[in-house]
């Protein structure tokens, strides 16, 4: 058998390294605005875990040892929240994100042409938790956003109950699934974390 391309650089299962449940302190790596898969508008936003984070620069350091071509920064660091609800007032989601933002930072939003731009390197905090999801046909427990909070009180959001598939029980989620979105598959994630 002829050694596989990159063989030496691949990490092993073993090396993997889950994220923890519950709050963490992240830094916004970027924001940027698009159209969801159904015409809704949203935003996109790209995190790390900050310096003072119990797992700092974990997403930071999962791309940088990504030796695959095409590379993009880790679905588990990216949220999509539409921001609008079906009535097209602002969804829950997006003002809890604003919220936490500006809780977080001091500050308040300034709305406009150069809305995206004002959130890049800000701390923000915010909640992991176990989600179910399809994948290929099989139901898969991973490790989502939840929710953002006021950085300070990251250390001490509570870890959320086990959100479950096709709205099983455990839901404990603040917002609901119709506005904080999994990856969308028509989506090109290629500028994320943005510039």
């Amino acid at each position: 058998m002829k050694k596989p391309d990159s063989y030496d650089e691949v990490q092993t299962g073993s090396d993997y390294i889950p994220i923890e449940v519950g709050g963490h302190h992240a830094i916004i790596m970027g924001v940027k605005e698009q159209m969801s898969s159904t015409n809704k508008p949203m935003v996109v936003v790209a995190l790390d875990f900050a310096k003072n984070d119990k797992q700092p620069g974990y997403f930071k350091n999962q791309f940088d040892n990504d030796t695959r071509d095409g590379k993009k920064w880790p679905y588990q660091a990216v949220q999509y929240i539409v921001t609008e609800d079906q009535d097209g007032k602002c969804s829950k989601s997006f003002k809890s994100f604003i919220t936490a933002f500006e809780k977080s930072n001091n500050s308040t939003v300034t709305w406009g042409d150069k809305f995206t731009q004002q959130f890049k390197n800000k701390k923000i905090g915010v909640v992991y938790g176990e989600v179910e999801e399809e994948y290929q046909g099989e139901v898969k427990t991973r490790r989502r956003i939840r929710w953002f909070c006021e950085d300070a009180k990251a250390d001490d959001a509570s870890i959320p109950d086990k959100k479950y598939l096709n709205n099983g029980s455990g839901s404990g989620s603040s917002t609901s699934a119709s506005d904080i979105v999994s990856i969308p598959d028509d989506v090109d994630d290629d500028s994320i974390p943005f510039d």
